[in-house]
C-alpha cells in the first residue's frame, strides 16, 4: 500500500512539475516537418525521463556542485529567449538534416538542469526506492507526449502562446537561481529582490525579446 501510495505521488509530482517539459518539447519541435517532428517528441521525452531517473540517482550529489542551479538557470533564459526571437521559424532549418538532432539536444540539455527541483520532490516521495522512480516517471511520458503535441497544435494557432512559453521558462529560470544554495546569503541581504526576480527575468528577457525581434524584422525588410 505504501509503494502504490508512493507511485501516485511521484506520478501526481511529475506530472504538475512537468508542464515546463511539453513547454520545451512543443517549443524545440515547433519549426520541425511532421514526419520529424513526432520523432523528435518521443526521442526527446524518452531522454528526458531517462535524465530524470539518472538525476534522481545523483540528486544528492549534484545539487551540492556549487553554483550547478544557477549555471541551469542562465541557460535555460537563453533557451528562452532564442525561442521568442525565431518565433517565425527559418525555412532552412526545416530543411536542415541536423534539425532532428538539434531539437533533441535542446530538450535534452533544458531537461538536464530543469529537472534538478523536480527530483528532489520526486526522490522524496520514493523514499529511495529507485524502481518506484522509474516506474513512476515512465507512466508519465504518454501525458508528456500528449501535452506537448497539444502545445504545437495550440502554437500554430495563436502564436501569443509562444511569448508564454518563453515567459515561463524565463519564470522557472529565476527559480532556478535563487534556489541555488550557493547564493543563499543573498536571502539574508535582500529577501524581497530575491522574491522578485523570477518575476524581473520573466518580463526583461520577453521584452527584450520582442525588442530585438522587432528590429532584426525591420532590418531584413529593409
Amino acid at each position: 500500500m505504501d509503494e502504490l501510495l508512493s507511485i501516485f505521488t511521484i506520478i501526481g509530482i511529475d506530472l504538475i512539475l512537468g508542464g515546463d517539459n511539453a513547454i520545451i518539447i512543443a517549443l524545440a519541435c515547433r519549426n520541425l516537418p511532421l514526419h520529424i517532428r513526432n520523432k523528435a517528441i518521443i526521442i526527446g521525452t524518452f531522454l528526458a525521463i531517462l535524465i530524470r531517473i539518472l538525476l534522481t540517482i545523483f540528486t544528492v550529489y549534484l545539487l551540492k556542485v556549487p553554483f550547478i542551479q544557477v549555471l541551469g538557470g542562465l541557460l535555460l533564459l537563453y533557451i528562452a529567449f532564442s525561442f521568442i526571437i525565431d518565433k517565425k521559424g527559418n525555412e532552412n532549418k526545416i530543411n536542415s538534416p541536423y534539425t532532428l538532432m538539434k531539437a533533441v539536444q535542446t530538450i535534452v540539455l533544458a531537461d538536464l538542469f530543469m529537472g534538478l527541483d523536480n527530483v528532489v520532490a520526486v526522490a522524496g516521495a520514493a523514499k529511495g526506492n529507485t524502481l518506484l522512480v522509474a516506474f513512476g516517471l515512465s507512466l508519465s511520458i504518454p501525458i508528456i507526449v500528449w501535452g506537448s503535441k497539444i502545445l504545437l497544435s495550440l502554437m500554430n494557432r495563436f502564436p501569443l502562446i509562444l511569448y508564454i512559453g518563453g515567459a515561463i521558462l524565463a519564470f522557472t529560470a529565476g527559480e532556478m537561481i535563487i534556489q541555488d544554495e550557493s547564493i543563499a546569503f543573498l536571502l539574508h541581504e535582500s529577501p524581497q529582490m530575491v522574491s522578485a526576480l523570477p518575476f524581473i527575468l520573466m518580463f526583461s528577457i520577453t521584452i527584450t525579446a520582442v525588442i530585438y525581434s522587432s528590429i532584426t524584422s525591420k532590418i531584413t525588410k529593409s
